[in-house]
């Protein structure tokens, strides 16, 4: 692209840009105007540095290389000095960049949840219909903890007898571990040309669908789907979008197009990144359903209430958040 065709077509978003930045930089009596332009700054100030790196790359005009880099200058200081800023653009990052992103790379998403979910009930009929299958895919020892666990006669369902009696903040500080773990394992192992993660996500739902056919055949209904109903919306959502960030990263590797297999990774890297982020606050979420409110002792139609209406705020969070003023798609 020659340096006219690349001003026709970014110079709006400069402009915007610019325009954003100038309400920003009047005085505290316009504060009502400024709040209101300042959630387009991140997005914007992105594209910005983007454009600086190829107008840099690619030896356009010093002039119109300077006008960018007054433009980042005046971004950044917007950006990264003013008193809370990072809470300001982690409120944005969650109300309009993250879901906004999924969007952006559905396929991805519905991918690594084909990925996921295929495996989880072709595996999951077979051990229900089954009452020996669940052994190819587990070992005896981890079944028998599984049917501990969800045993009707558990103190605490969803933990293990060694677990039971520790306090719910501590088993939210193994649920963090544990869940995050899985996640940047799913997301990291991308770099592998996309193959780890594509056996981390097949691997979780064989074994995820496994132990649901297995403990729904023995007849541990009413404490297993009750106890994974509240965080499974959460917690399976952000697994996927963490496979979806690893085969973004894969992708990138695989055909990087008319990049360098490096660029094409930190391009595309910065956005699987933002998934990846984005999944990791999810994690998080989910950790704490688990803790404080999978295993309650709430009647079992409650439980199922409250996951029924999770799952409708997580699909409605992912299909309509960051539209309008925050973006179209």
């Amino acid at each position: 692209m020659n340096q006219e065709a690349f001003v026709t077509r970014y110079q709006p978003l400069w402009d915007e840009l610019e325009a954003v930045l100038d309400d920003m930089e009047l005085p505290t009596l316009r504060r009502r105007e400024r709040h209101s332009s300042s959630p387009r700054l991140p997005h914007l100030y992105r594209r910005l540095c983007n454009h600086y790196a190829l107008a840099r790359r690619r030896r356009y005009s010093p002039t119109l290389v300077e006008q960018l880099h007054r433009l980042v200058l005046r971004g950044h200081q917007q950006l990264y000095t003013h008193r809370g800023a990072w809470l300001w653009q982690l409120l944005i990052f969650i109300i309009a960049d993250f879901p906004r992103t999924l969007r952006e790379n559905l396929r991805y998403f519905l991918l690594a949840l084909a990925l996921f979910l295929l495996p989880a009930l072709i595996i999951g009929g077979l051990c229900y219909s089954n009452e020996y299958f669940v052994y190819s895919v587990l070992d005896e020892s981890t079944v028998v903890g599984m049917e501990e666990m969800y045993e009707p006669g558990n103190e605490k369902v969803g933990r293990e007898k060694g677990r039971s009696a520790e306090t719910d903040f501590m088993m939210f500080g193994h649920y963090i571990s544990n869940n995050i773990g899985i996640g940047f394992r799913t997301f990291a192992l991308g770099i592998l040309a996309g193959i780890g993660t594509v056996f981390i996500l097949v691997f979780n739902g064989v074994v995820i669908g496994g132990v649901a056919g297995h403990l729904t055949r023995v007849g541990y209904t009413d404490t297993f789907w009750p106890f994974v109903s509240g965080h499974a919306s959460l917690e399976l959502t952000a697994i996927v979008i963490s496979g979806a960030a690893g085969l973004i990263v894969g992708h990138a590797l695989l055909t990087p197009g008319q990049y360098r297999r490096l660029d094409a990774l930190k391009i595309r890297g910065r956005v699987a990144l933002k998934l990846a982020m984005g999944a990791a606050l999810m994690l998080l979420g989910a950790a704490f359903v688990e803790a404080f409110w999978s295993s309650s002792g709430f009647p079992s139609f409650i439980k199922y209430s409250v996951a029924a209406a999770l799952w409708i705020l997580v699909i409605a969070y992912f299909t309509f958040a960051g539209r309008g003023h925050y973006g179209s798609r």
